[in-house]
């Protein structure tokens, strides 16, 4: 479809008002699914991203990179095992695991912001100790209905994060790009859940979304109906729809990362659909928005 001029022009005019909202507002979006893996999506998500930083806003990338760590895990012959969604890592694959997020996907993201005219600088939870974390144990479900604590190698949570590296980095115009490595107390280093650490991040700087890209809809009342997409839940809503089994498997803790990062004092949370091109633009500065927003 070929626009004309006028409805060029329309659309920049509907953008005015979110442009101006949101000028100065920091916008944590956590990369991740298949608009990491499709070359085409990658160039859409990272435009925006420029596009985000030249109207004034202070976008954060935060990336996850599960796909490729199993793959790299395969080609040097190990085998990757999850306990209830996270990876065991043991000391091998923690080296594997940071040499793939911090060495490899976040130059690739660095390079192509920069590709499109924007200026980025990669940092990981080490950098001016970003993030500081603890050993997280698996949880493996029990048939009486419980849990049992296993230990799942250098598996971490965030326990503090010290965003000030961030914010140098936003005076002086670049556009952060995150990697999920934080180092413990103990010196080791720790490999820890994308989703979570932009969760902990969007708190942290006080952010006013937190987006997060994936491979569905958004959360859908049914999942058989298309049409049943819920565009705004309340937070409040969000155990009724656990307890339906609306919100299930991987869907859960990237419901509760946002809840978390409301609690946190982040004005709106987003899931959206990455395989969408555009989807954070047209989420940030259209009248319908994607997605569902999870809100206060």
């Amino acid at each position: 479809m070929v626009l004309t001029a006028l409805e060029k022009a329309g659309i920049l005019v509907e953008a005015l008002p979110y442009i101006k909202e949101f000028y100065g507002k920091t916008v944590v979006i956590k990369y991740g699914g298949h608009a990491m893996v499709n070359c085409e999506l990658k160039k859409a998500v990272m435009t925006d991203v420029v596009l985000m930083k030249f109207v004034g806003m202070h976008p954060v990338i935060v990336h996850g990179g599960g796909p490729e760590i199993s793959k790299m895990l395969k080609k040097l012959g190990k085998e990757s095992r999850f306990v209830n969604g996270l990876r065991v890592t043991d000391r091998e694959t923690m080296e594997i695991v940071e040499m793939v997020l911090v060495g490899k996907i976040n130059k690739e993201i660095v390079s192509m912001i920069n590709s499109l005219g924007g200026k980025a600088i990669g940092l990981s939870g080490k950098d001016a100790n970003l993030f500081e974390a603890v050993k997280k144990l698996g949880q493996v479900p029990q048939p009486d209905g419980g849990e049992e604590q296993v230990d799942i190698g250098f598996v971490g949570e965030v326990t503090k994060v010290n965003p000030d590296i961030v914010s140098t980095v936003f005076e002086k115009g670049y556009i952060p790009v995150v990697a999920p490595i934080a180092a413990g107390s103990d010196g080791e280093s720790y490999n820890i859940n994308a989703d979570l650490v932009a969760g902990k991040l969007a708190s942290a700087l006080k952010a006013h979304k937190l987006v997060i890209l994936t491979d569905v809809e958004g959360i859908m009342q049914d999942p058989a109906d298309k049409n049943s997409l819920i565009s705004v839940l309340p937070s409040s809503d969000v155990p009724a729809l656990k307890a339906k089994g609306i919100i299930s498997g991987g869907m859960i803790p990237k419901v509760d990362c946002c809840v978390d990062a409301l609690r946190g004092g982040v004005n709106q949370a987003h899931i959206l659909d990455g395989r969408v091109p555009h989807s954070v633009l047209l989420e940030i500065f259209t009248d319908q928005g994607v997605g569902t927003m999870v809100v206060p």
